[in-house]
């Protein structure tokens, strides 16, 4: 079975193919498609906006269709930066740029109180029907960046149960206890079920 992965990151696709590949579900990205129009993700919670990508994706295509949304929230910010993680310091902001905002707001906000969370909602569309798929990690957040890996906030988020920094721990590591890996082991449980692979 094909399901369109609502992304043109090349990188994405493989990593899902790998995560699936006992499954008999192949990713194929938003390249496939004659017309990928750009969506705003306006929506008010990580669900509206994975499952308005998805919608849009999947009446164009026609086949099952997988989005996902995610962010950061920090407690002392009263979850943000949340649903504009991405956009966080303005609309083209840089993963620099957020990160040294997100820094500039904790200035002063001793360790105990730098707790965070991860979050990743996967909207899958079938038939036209949406199936949503949920992961968080637990952490907090540094008073500097450190480590080369990842990208977004990972050089300044410490995931619950570890010293190091998503990107001083690297892809191995965070590819097993991250937010996302949580929501897809769901989805994956889910494709077993509903299609028997």
């Amino acid at each position: 079975m094909k399901i369109l992965l609502a992304t043109k990151n090349p990188g994405k696709i493989r990593e899902m193919n790998k995560l699936f590949e006992d499954t008999g579900i192949e990713f194929v990205g938003l390249d496939t498609l004659k017309e990928t129009p750009e969506v705003v993700e306006d929506g008010k919670t990580y669900h509206d906006n994975a499952m308005k990508k998805a919608m849009t994706f999947y009446h164009i295509s026609s086949i099952p269709t997988l989005a996902e949304d995610s962010g950061l929230e920090v407690d002392a910010l009263d979850g943000a930066p949340g649903i504009y993680s991405a956009r966080f310091a303005g609309e083209n902001a840089t993963d620099e740029e957020n990160n040294q905002k997100l820094l500039s707001l904790l200035k002063g906000v001793p360790p105990e109180k730098r707790t965070a969370r991860f979050v990743s909602v996967l909207c899958l569309v079938i038939d036209g029907k949406p199936y949503f798929f949920e992961g968080e990690v637990k952490g907090q957040i540094l008073e500097e960046p450190e480590g080369e890996s990842g990208f977004g906030y990972d050089p300044l988020f410490v995931p619950e149960g570890y010293d190091m920094s998503f990107a001083v721990l690297g892809s191995e590591v965070k590819n097993k206890i991250s937010h996302r890996a949580r929501a897809i082991q769901k989805l994956k449980e889910f494709v077993k079920e509903s299609f028997g692979k």
